[in-house]
């Protein structure tokens, strides 16, 4: 049996996909890294999906996000033009579902508290992280070179998350808490 545990990052620096170290705090590993992170809230938020349409749009999410971060793992330029592309079409997509979940939505017209349902809650969570993601390589972007698209892709993921939180509200029967400022009496 392989062993999990390696030893080789014992010395704060990890190994991207062309073989290069780099330490573990640089900022491609932490868009990386980050983008690991937004899919596993994605698929916390799976698990309490049983919405067939939504579900499978998650997991269709997740796996684009495994090329996202395959994408930002390496530096090698011929060893990205291998990786499966994040093209304008997976925006187009992206922009598809969105039009799609909304469509049956009350417009809204105040900012509202993330939460209502347990699934609403889960993907709005996932949509915080997905903004963090997308700050991670946008940071990146100043400094080496960056796919736009990679950034384009999670800022549209980010609204299609907050579409679907609504959603999953709706489909519970609940109405999205609205935010309102605190009033102050005398």
């Amino acid at each position: 049996m392989a062993k999990i545990y390696t030893r080789t990052g014992d010395d704060g620096r990890t190994g991207l996909f062309s073989g290069q170290r780099v330490d573990k705090d640089a900022l491609r590993v932490d868009a990386y890294g980050t983008v690991d992170e937004l899919n596993s809230a994605i698929g916390f938020a799976a698990v309490a999906c049983d919405d067939a349409s939504m579900l499978s749009t998650l997991r269709d999410i997740q796996k684009r996000l495994f090329d996202i971060g395959a994408r930002l793992c390496t530096t090698d330029q011929e060893m990205a033009a291998k990786l499966p592309a994040v093209d304008q079409s997976a925006i187009e997509a992206i922009e598809r579902n969105i039009d799609a979940v909304s469509e049956p939505l009350p417009e809204l017209k105040q900012f509202i508290l993330p939460g209502g349902s347990e699934l609403a809650a889960r993907l709005h969570l996932a949509r915080t992280v997905c903004r963090r993601a997308e700050r991670c390589i946008v940071s990146l972007g100043h400094n080496e070179a960056v796919d736009p698209t990679l950034i384009r892709y999670t800022n549209r993921l980010s609204d299609l998350l907050f579409a679907m939180a609504r959603r999953a509200n709706q489909l519970a029967g609940l109405d999205d808490v609205p935010w309102k400022d605190a009033e102050t009496s005398d």
